[in-house]
């Protein structure tokens, strides 16, 4: 078995299936995962708010809280290779429906730590085993999205459509900081765990209401799929599932372990999952403890960054479709943001040299529309992925890059506990986009397709 790489060539249909209306029903999928993903990262970025009320309740240290956050991290980055196989073996809707269904299952439970009467370490193991579940069970979601994508949105609609998706995990701090700020305040955290749990099992009904394959889906168009079809959209990726059994060999799982392309990918996705979850679980406290914050100004506060953050990851997914449309090839088109973002997220670490509040949100505001611009990734493993590989595919690479979930939360943690500021950690942090940067600048090679053949 031997891998090579694919040169792209233009569909001959391309030209005229541009010129008719192929329908939108890609973009009601599209949406669909865009409100399944902002629950996602709501549910992982709920212990962020509810954090410090929950520390004082059950008595936890800053070592024991990174301990508890670097749980979910654990579990989601061992639990991508086997998503990616459920996926590859399954399909997304059935996988991805009932992901749903347990993680929200697990987020509700989180709540009733209080209620346990735990002392502080129970409590630690009690949140740090919920966590973990959490991580576990969310773990095929991105990988799901990839799919998703890969089977529903052609080459050059990719980068927006991954984009999207993507970015949802800032309007979902955008929206939920706030408001889980506000039901933390006045009735307690415990609800903040309770209701988003709720609204995760409602959004699974829907989801297996709606949600169908391409060559399932009875509202999709001849003209759609043809348009799909002949754009590089993997429309039979999932029906070839079914017909066609390709078990998975240790073989053909190293041939994914043996591509400096794909490597690149990887170290980048690391790198920009550590800011990531140095966001979704660190960032709130730092604006509490380090800037003398209230819980509901902190919880506002951080919005403005998650707001910059989604404007940048669909002008990054925009920028990169853009080029693509106007001949840039479609390498050289995922690594332009991802590289001007990284470097706009650099700047971060100078809020370790300003005074005011609304300096320190200024630059964060300014690094994390940095961070979402560069959030290409998904697109780039979209683009590059073996076809009979995808879910396995996007399974290492959120596996190997959320490596950075179990890290990050842990050495912060140890930072603020061993030296009582956070000025290192965002030097830590700082870092990542600097080695991020030089993965796709240096060591990347051409972005296309990888081909496995017997």
């Amino acid at each position: 078995m031997s891998i090579k790489e694919s040169t792209a060539v233009p569909a001959p249909r391309e030209a005229a299936l541009s010129a008719t209306r192929p329908g939108h029903l890609r973009y009601a999928i599209l949406a669909l995962i865009f409100i399944v993903t902002v629950i996602n990262y709501a549910d992982r970025a709920i212990l962020s708010i509810a954090g410090t009320s929950l520390a004082q309740d059950v008595h936890l240290d800053p070592i024991q809280l990174g301990m508890v956050f670097s749980a979910f991290g654990w579990a989601y980055a061992l639990g991508q290779i086997p998503g990616g196989w459920l996926l590859d073996t399954f399909g997304a809707r059935r996988v991805y429906g009932w992901s749903l269904i347990l993680w929200s299952l697990c987020t509700a439970l989180q709540g009733l730590v209080s209620s346990l009467g735990l002392m502080a370490a129970s409590a630690t193991l009690f949140l740090f085993m919920m966590r973990f579940a959490l991580g576990m069970v969310e773990a095929p979601a991105f990988p799901a999205n990839s799919r998703i994508v890969t089977c529903w949105f052609p080459t050059r609609e990719r980068g927006t459509a991954s984009a999207l998706f993507n970015s949802a995990q800032y309007l979902a701090v955008a929206i939920f900081t706030p408001l889980m700020a506000v039901l933390t305040a006045r009735f307690g955290w415990q609800h903040v765990f309770f209701i988003m749990g709720g609204l995760g099992i409602a959004l699974a009904v829907l989801w297996f209401s709606f949600y169908r394959e391409p060559h399932q889906h009875a509202r999709l168009g001849s003209a759609e799929m043809d348009y799909l079809r002949a754009n590089g959209a993997l429309v039979d990726l999932e029906l070839n599932r079914k017909t066609h059994k390709d078990p998975l060999t240790w073989h053909k799982l190293l041939q994914l372990f043996r591509h400096r392309s794909l490597w690149a990918v990887y170290i980048g996705q690391y790198c920009i999952t550590a800011l990531t979850y140095f966001f979704i679980t660190w960032f709130p406290i730092y604006l509490i403890k380090e800037r003398g914050m209230s819980i509901m100004v902190a919880g506002f506060s951080a919005a403005i960054p998650a707001l910059c953050g989604f404007t940048g990851g669909i002008l990054g997914g925009v920028l990169s479709d853009f080029l693509i449309k106007k001949g840039c090839h479609p390498s050289l088109a995922r690594k332009i943001p991802y590289t001007l973002g990284m470097f706009m997220a650099m700047g971060l670490v100078l809020a370790n040299f300003v005074s005011t509040d609304s300096a320190v949100i200024a630059i964060m505001a300014i690094a994390f529309f940095g961070k979402g611009l560069s959030a290409v990734g998904w697109a780039t493993i979209s683009d590059i992925a073996p076809a009979g590989m995808v879910g396995l595919s996007a399974g290492v690479f959120n596996g190997l890059g959320n490596i950075a979930g179990i890290v990050t939360p842990l050495v912060i943690g140890y930072v603020v506990a061993t030296s009582g500021s956070f000025v290192d950690a965002l030097w830590f942090v700082g870092l990542h986009c600097l080695i991020g940067l030089l993965a796709y600048a240096l060591l990347a090679g051409r972005f296309e397709r990888i081909v496995v053949k017997v």
